[in-house]
């Protein structure tokens, strides 16, 4: 468990790496370095826009490799994922810019951000299996919390990678938008060699080699994974994409567009925004692991919920309090954005996986998670830089508030899934009390189903 747990979190760790110095060069220097002739406010959105077309591909990216990692395993389908995402960010980092070779080079950056965008799309899901496929299942909230732990680590270390070069170079010399952002780009192809060499000492997890032998809950001899996943558990997809909205659009707000609103609308320098998103990663980091073990004792539904419900409420305060243009007001909001998502997101990475089935777990898992990252990643910043810029960040809140709202609604309707049963066969058609239900069960309900002669497997 101590390899799996390593692997997990040192995968989703890299992955998100890549992701995030990415999110925090679109807010400091993209601008002006591939889309100068659009001037500061355009060429902002144009970045963020960037930004988001990875969130589109994302689902995309969830499908794609859910399907082999569903039919070929969770190993061999996360060391291509770290593959992708390594040598795409590598790429981006030797890109040539606008003044070199003009609309060519924001051309090849979308290229680019689209197999990012494809590579963390079939990421989170893998992760989250290898760890929950082999967690014991009293322990899977506990187990669940270093895949997800991996974005904190990530930010932290994109962010410290930026202020480091930006204290280097100095905050105001040319040379860190001549040069500098270029540097944690690269440094990436350290991050995928330790990636590669953990990952591969890892072996296939159990719950698939179980099912891949005994022909039950694999993908192989039914609909394929996409199929299935949408035609017996659409609801869930649609359910747990939902309730995860508020999280990315919380997350996203606060590691890209605060970036760029600290520096540019409330004139903080580099350095000062840097440190503070180093720091944030503690509380965030610590918001989601407790959050994690304390769904093993809550259930998973309750935590997330709560998040969810706080999340309004902050909302509609954090710009007013943004807008006193105060450096302590900027790292409050900024800690307590991230510790509001991260105490949703701790329990996730079992809540998922235990809401569907061994046949088409990545592929469910994996598109539920994307399509909250579409829709709340994808779209709140370049959102956000463009409410900002036409009425203000009180409409930035507004905004925030709208996606909390529909994430308590569709949180309310989740199943509670901490005792639930992953083992394949533990699914499928059971008769409780006379009414046929579908969906994965738990420990409980399969003594009742065996007791009464029904056979849980359908």
């Amino acid at each position: 468990m101590r390899r799996v747990a390593l692997a997990s979190c040192a995968g989703t760790t890299i992955e998100f790496y890549d992701f995030f110095v990415y999110g925090t060069a679109a807010a400091l220097v993209f601008p002006k370095i591939f889309f100068p002739a659009l001037g500061e406010s355009a060429g902002t959105v144009a970045s963020f826009a960037t930004f988001a077309v990875a969130f589109g591909t994302r689902p995309l990216g969830a499908v794609l490799f859910g399907h082999f990692g569903d039919r070929l395993g969770r190993k061999k389908t996360l060391i291509s994922t770290l593959l992708l995402m390594g040598i795409a960010t590598i790429l981006i980092g030797c890109l040539p810019t606008a003044g070199a070779i003009g609309v060519a080079a924001p051309i090849l950056l979308v290229v680019l951000r689209i197999a990012q965008g494809l590579a963390v799309g079939g990421e989170w899901a893998g992760a989250t299996l290898l760890a929950a496929e082999y967690a014991p299942a009293e322990k899977r909230g506990l187990y669940g919390i270093f895949p997800q732990v991996g974005p904190a680590l990530a930010f932290a270390l994109s962010s410290a990678t930026f202020l480091v070069v930006n204290l280097f170079v100095g905050d105001a010399s040319p040379a860190f938008v001549e040069w500098g952002w270029r540097v944690p780009f690269i440094l990436s192809a350290l991050l995928l060699a330790v990636g590669l060499y953990v990952r591969l000492a890892i072996e296939e997890t159990p719950m698939f080699k179980k099912a891949e032998r005994s022909q039950v809950g694999t993908a192989r001899n039914s609909d394929s994974p996409l199929i299935g996943a949408f035609k017996y558990q659409w609801r869930e997809i649609m359910l747990a994409a939902g309730s995860l909205t508020m999280l990315f659009a919380f997350f996203y707000i606060g590691t890209a567009f605060l970036t760029s609103y600290g520096t540019k609308t409330m004139g903080l320098s580099r350095s000062t925004v840097l440190t503070f998103g180093v720091c944030s990663t503690v509380v965030f980091g610590g918001a989601t692991i407790l959050s994690g073990i304390y769904s093993d004792r809550v259930g998973r539904k309750r935590v997330v919920l709560g998040a969810c419900v706080v999340s309004v409420p902050w909302s509609l305060i954090m710009f007013p309090l943004l807008n006193t243009g105060s450096a302590f007001a900027f790292a409050i909001v900024l800690m307590t954005t991230l510790a509001i998502f991260g105490a949703a997101y701790g329990p996730v990475g079992a809540l998922l996986p235990e809401m569907f089935q061994t046949r088409y777990r990545y592929t469910g898992a994996g598109t539920a998670y994307n399509l909250a990252g579409a829709i709340g990643g994808g779209t709140a910043p370049i959102l956000a830089a463009d409410l900002s810029a036409s009425y203000g960040g009180t409409s930035v809140g507004f905004m925030l508030a709208s996606f909390g709202i529909l994430s308590v609604v569709c949180s309310l309707a989740l199943p509670e899934t901490r005792h639930r049963s992953m083992e394949p066969g533990a699914e499928e058609h059971v008769v409780l009390s006379g009414v046929p239900r579908r969906g994965v069960l738990d420990s409980g309900e399969l003594d009742s189903a065996a007791a009464g002669g029904t056979d849980p497997a359908g």
